[in-house]
Formats: C-alpha cells, sequence, structure tokens
C-alpha cells in the first residue's frame, strides 16, 4: 500500500544567519490511508517544526514531502495555494481558544475552509451541520461564539473545522494535553472513529505515550530532529530499541509506582548523552 504521506530526508532550518540552526534532520516518515501515526517527543525536538513543514509553512532545506501523490515541497505560487484550498490536508492545533477567531461563530468557523474554495452557499450550510454532527455537536451551538464553549466544545470546533473540507490527512498536534480527562476521551474516541469509518489518515503529535497507547498504528520517535525509531505501537511500548525511547518508558507512571529506579534513568540518561557525543 504506497503512503498517503511520505517524508523523505527532509532537512529544515530556522532562524537568520548567523543563528540559523538545524531543526530537523535527515527525517523519513510515512502515513499510509487509513493509518494512525503517533509522533512522539519531548519539547523542543522538532515536533511542531515537522508538522508546519508538511504544510509547506517551513521550507525544506533538502529532501522532499509527498502528499497524496503530490510531491508538495516542489509548489509554488499558485500551485500551492490551489492544493492548500483543495484541503487534502488539514491541521488541529493544542490550543483551540487560540486557533479560533474570537469574533467568529462556529458556523462562520467551521465554514471558512469552504469559503475559500467558493463553494456554493447552500452546499457550506449542508457540510458545516454534517462536520458539526460528526464531532458530536448539537446545531444550537452553530450560532456562539468560541468564548460561549467548554474547552472540549472548543477542540470539537476545531475538528470540524478541519473535516468540513474533507481532508485526506489530519494532523494534530498535541490535541488533547490541555482538556480533562472526559474530554481527552471524546476526542481519543472521535480519532479512531474518523480513521475507522473515514479512512482518514491521522498524524498524531505527542509527548505523552499513553495517548498513543490502544490508539495508533505505529508511532515514530523524534530526538533532537532524528526519527530514532518507527515500528509498531506494541513494539515501541514493549520493547523500545532506542536508549531514549527507553528513558520515555522509565518516565510513565503507572498505578502501583513501579518503573526504572533512579540509577537505571542515569544509565539511560547516560547511553542517550553518549549517542549524541558519538555523532
Amino acid at each position: 500500500m504506497s503512503a498517503l504521506l511520505d517524508v523523505h530526508g527532509v532537512d529544515v532550518s530556522l532562524g537568520r544567519a548567523p543563528r540559523r540552526r538545524r531543526v530537523l534532520h535527515a527525517v523519513d516518515l510515512e502515513v499510509a490511508p487509513a493509518q494512525i501515526v503517533g509522533l512522539i517527543g519531548e519539547t523542543g525536538s522538532g515536533k511542531t517544526t515537522l508538522a508546519r513543514t508538511i504544510l509547506g509553512l517551513d521550507p525544506v532545506d533538502a529532501g522532499k514531502i509527498v502528499v497524496d501523490g503530490t510531491d508538495t515541497t516542489g509548489l509554488r505560487g499558485r500551485a500551492r495555494r490551489e492544493f492548500r484550498r483543495g484541503g487534502t490536508v488539514q491541521y488541529v492545533f493544542q490550543d483551540p481558544l487560540r486557533s479560533l477567531d474570537p469574533d467568529r461563530t462556529v458556523f462562520e468557523s467551521v465554514a471558512e475552509g469552504l469559503e475559500v474554495r467558493r463553494e456554493p452557499r447552500s452546499a457550506v450550510r449542508a457540510a458545516v451541520a454534517e462536520a458539526l454532527d460528526l464531532v458530536g455537536l448539537v446545531p444550537s451551538l452553530a450560532d456562539r461564539y468560541p468564548g460561549q464553549l467548554s474547552g472540549g466544545q472548543r477542540q470539537r470546533v476545531a475538528f470540524a473545522r478541519a473535516l468540513a473540507p474533507s481532508p485526506r490527512l489530519l494532523i494534530c498536534d498535541e490535541p488533547v494535553s490541555a482538556l480533562d480527562a472526559s474530554s481527552r476521551v471524546r476526542i481519543l474516541e472521535l480519532l479512531e472513529r474518523l480513521c475507522a469509518e473515514r479512512g482518514l489518515s491521522i498524524l498524531l503529535i505527542t509527548h505523552d505515550l499513553g495517548t498513543l497507547a490502544g490508539l495508533a498504528h505505529r508511532v515514530a520517535v523524534l530526538y533532537r530532529g532524528r526519527i530514532v525509531e518507527d515500528d509498531i505501537t506494541r513494539r515501541v511500548l514493549t520493547e523500545p530499541a532506542h536508549p531514549y525511547t527507553r528513558l520515555l518508558m522509565a518516565s510513565v507512571p503507572t498505578i502501583d509506582g513501579a518503573g526504572a529506579t533512579p540509577t537505571e534513568r542515569r544509565a539511560l540518561r547516560a547511553a542517550v548523552r553518549e549517542l549524541e557525543a558519538a555523532r
């Protein structure tokens, strides 16, 4: 099965000389159709930069990104604008309150991507209603503003806005980190349902391994701008191959308090440092 998303050998640098620095190093990542891939890494590892690069917001220094058969790294001008308006790739931000315009109603926010494509008004209304229903929001919320919604409702509006243009790839950047437990469960169940019933491909970015267990088909571990591990979720969680992944697993709290001892954690950190020094 050919990948819907194929990131191959991508290098990305940010900033201006003389402070320009390499953020992503020869990154390879694939997401197949109807597959959930988890991308995990600590703050500053390059997760959001990779998402922005896939979206075309940050340019690549080397490598290529192919989305649904289109090499997006080669798109310029009108071709890039048309690809974006097509809605093949959509993005859900971590903080829905900041990503939603406080002066636009729920309807206006969800309809925005369709109106950019100049869809007929009747088609826009139908698509908005379907998107809100899909994420479990009642029609009466369409006239409300973000400030009148709960955090969980706002995040579901963000998902509705992303789903309205019928994307094939959904990139979710820490979509549940700011939510309470019940809202987290609803959002994760929604992602699982979208993948199973709609065949949607999802790249789920997180720093929390627990979010990926039982949900993601594969997990890629990003450490200091490099993919250091990429395998099926069960193997990554139970048989981590890279020292950094083992350190992540050792840091996950358990109900009985079991886990790596401080000595074991220090040994894992030392192994990671040795790997970095050898580069």
